[in-house]
């Protein structure tokens, strides 16, 4: 973490300082007449939004929620590997892990062929798989997420906080206007519930759920089926005699249904999701008035010989699996596209709905504004054409198309009674081999943006093997050569909207190539660093420029670095010192080795501000380079 760059200041350096002209705090304040983003709905998708737009003080953004407050408890518990990543960027990651419940094992247990009305044990799979990923599956209470972007926000720039009690009611689009098109009609909720009033937005983002306003306010619609099967969600404080309770569980009974056992942060609170009753097709969940203690029942029903003794119910909730994917993720239809930009998008449950039994709920709802964020900031900073926004619903609904068609199937499996052939192969139980064959998919780790004006051609893949074009970039060890710090190369990454560009040197010993690429970035007015860097900005303002060498730290003379590895910054120009790196010396792994680098050529890896891998390019492709970025910015001469 980089801090008094602007000069020395005391106190705690994740609260930025204020932006002069922000918006006051406070419950009574007024609200804006126009604000560049307004965000419907404070769930993780909102909050991840925000969390982002906050960094950005000449950025207006204004987040409304119809509670009071947020929420408490209850709601989505899983944070996969992939967010985890997401989380390091905020600044968060390292509390979520020393807070949270980390995922190591999971325990599958089925009917005792000997006494098939007892549950017995059949095996147990590491749950992230090795080198996967440098952090941690985890299970934490979706509040303490929500709470954790919310610092995020207050110690902005902006000093960005929710507009609790206040919903979007409806929102019209004035398609000849350019300057704030989209004007939202608010609707109160609290003691002056039904009173209305009007902002005026250059973007909507509805993270409003399911039934979202702002979704049915530009014709989507959610599509898809429901498994009529009722399912219970509880979250309690109780002793039993299950001797994995400390362990997520997969649970099979012959004639019970099946049970998911979900061990929570603070070492006694666990989850369950209980399998319930099966519904009829025109039937809805609600009608069969089902409470807390029939998810008790049926739990200790289907955990025999075992039972649970359950001392306090802290949140429970009935719900019925759907699968439903909305048509679109904007504003804008099809064949619209080449004529106008979106204005409002959907995220989240607002756009694409499944079962909770895979833990992916919350991950892709943040995973959506995490894409989307940096691209509304581009554009609204004026880098990039408005065109940029369209590839937001061009990438997501496909992830969101894989997540359903994966989680339709994944429902089904464990939904299905114990001994169906289809389903119970010989060996191994079905539900624990599909386990295992979406392992990629649960840590999050199975996105793949297809090539585009973001995502590059495979053309020198084979440089990197381990970093896929389309993929999250894969995080591994190195050292810091100015100080020999030990740390994850992905750390350096920040929630900043930055392009990163990794250089990794070639064999050489002076590592030759990265040097003349190094003094290509910085002087040459063909260079993305010099042409799209605005005057006054920082060298490393949009494109975060890093190098690595395949040598260890002693055996490099730091004075002998590329100047533009040596930046000088800010108001006070103060180098810095923290953008070379080399190979790990004490057995942590070498990055080279680890990620398939190519030792003898070297190459650069550019890495989009969500942490896709955008391109991989030879040290010496300077015209690809300059060709790839012309696609995505605009030159600061066009500003």
């Amino acid at each position: 973490m980089q801090f008094y760059l602007d000069g020395f200041r005391p106190g705690d350096p994740d609260i930025k300082d204020a932006a002069p002209g922000r918006r006051q705090t406070g419950a009574c304040r007024p609200l804006p007449e126009t604000v560049d983003v307004l965000i419907a709905g404070c769930g993780p998708a909102g909050l991840c939004l925000a969390a982002q737009l906050a960094q950005f003080s000449d950025i207006e953004t204004m987040i409304v929620e119809p509670k009071s407050g947020p929420i408490e408890k209850g709601q989505a518990d899983g944070v996969n590997t992939r967010s985890m990543e997401m989380f390091q960027a905020f600044g968060f990651g390292e509390t979520v892990k020393r807070e949270s419940y980390w995922v190591n094992q999971t325990a599958f247990w089925m009917p005792d062929p000997d006494n098939p009305s007892h549950i017995k044990r059949i095996g147990r799979e590491q749950d992230v798989a090795d080198d996967s990923s440098e952090m941690p599956h985890t299970l934490m209470n979706q509040a303490r997420v929500h709470e954790l972007f919310l610092k995020v926000m207050k110690n902005s720039p902006s000093r960005l906080e929710p507009d609790y009690l206040w919903a979007v009611q409806d929102l019209v689009i004035d398609r000849q206007a350019d300057d704030h098109p989209v004007t939202v009609t608010l609707v109160n909720t609290d003691v002056n519930a039904g009173e209305t009033a009007t902002v005026r937005a250059n973007y909507v983002v509805g993270c409003d759920g399911a039934r979202s306003t702002v979704r049915n306010a530009i014709g989507g619609e959610l599509h898809g089926d429901a498994a009529h099967q009722a399912w219970g969600v509880m979250d309690i404080l109780a002793n039993t005699d299950f001797p994995d309770i400390r362990q997520k569980c997969l649970i099979a009974s012959a004639k019970e249904g099946n049970l998911l056992v979900l061990p929570r942060e603070g070492g006694y609170l666990l989850r369950m999701y209980v399998e319930l009753d099966k519904l009829n097709p025109d039937e809805r969940v609600a009608t069969r008035n089902l409470r807390s203690d029939d998810i008790i029942g049926a739990a200790n029903r289907i955990l025999r010989p075992y039972t649970v003794d359950v001392k306090e119910v802290v949140w429970w909730s009935i719900y019925e699996i759907g699968h439903r994917l909305s048509d679109r993720f904007d504003d804008v239809p099809e064949h619209e596209a080449a004529s106008r930009t979106p204005r409002v998008f959907t995220a989240g449950d607002a756009c694409h709905t499944h079962s909770p039994k895979a833990g992916q709920g919350m991950n892709v709802s943040m995973g959506d504004t995490f894409n989307l964020g940096w691209k509304l900031a581009h554009v609204l900073k004026q880098r990039s054409d408005p065109s940029l926004l369209h590839s937001y619903s061009a990438e997501r609904w496909v992830e969101a198309k894989r997540l359903i068609d994966t989680d339709h199937e994944w429902a089904r499996v464990m939904s299905a009674p114990v001994g169906e052939s289809e389903l119970d192969g010989a060996g191994m139980p079905r539900f624990q081999k599909q386990f295992i064959e979406n392992l990629e998919f649960t840590g999050g780790l199975s996105v793949h943006y297809d090539p585009s004006a973001l995502v590059g051609p495979a053309t020198h893949q084979s440089l990197a093997s381990g970093q896929v074009i389309g993929r999250r970039f894969h995080s591994a060890p190195v050292v810091r050569v100015s100080d020999a710090m030990q740390m994850q190369l992905g750390h350096v990454a920040e929630a900043d909207g930055r392009w990163r560009l990794y250089a990794f040197a070639d064999r050489a010993a002076s590592g030759s190539r990265l040097h003349r690429l190094a003094d290509w970035l910085e002087a040459d007015p063909a260079s993305p660093v010099v042409r799209y860097t605005r005057k006054g900005e920082d060298n490393d303002a949009v494109i975060d420029v890093r190098g690595i060498f395949q040598q260890t730290f002693d055996q490099l003379a730091y004075e002998e670095m590329p100047s533009l590895l040596k930046p000088i910054k800010g108001k006070l120009g103060l180098q810095d010192h923290e953008k070379v790196f080399c190979v790990d010396h004490k057995g942590k792994g070498d990055i080279f080795d680890m990620r398939g680098i190519d030792r003898d050529r070297g190459c650069m890896i550019v890495v989009r501000p969500d942490q896709y891998i955008a391109h991989v390019l030879p040290l010496d492709g300077f015209d690809e380079l300059a060709r790839f970025f012309e696609g995505v910015f605009l030159p600061v001469s066009a500003l």
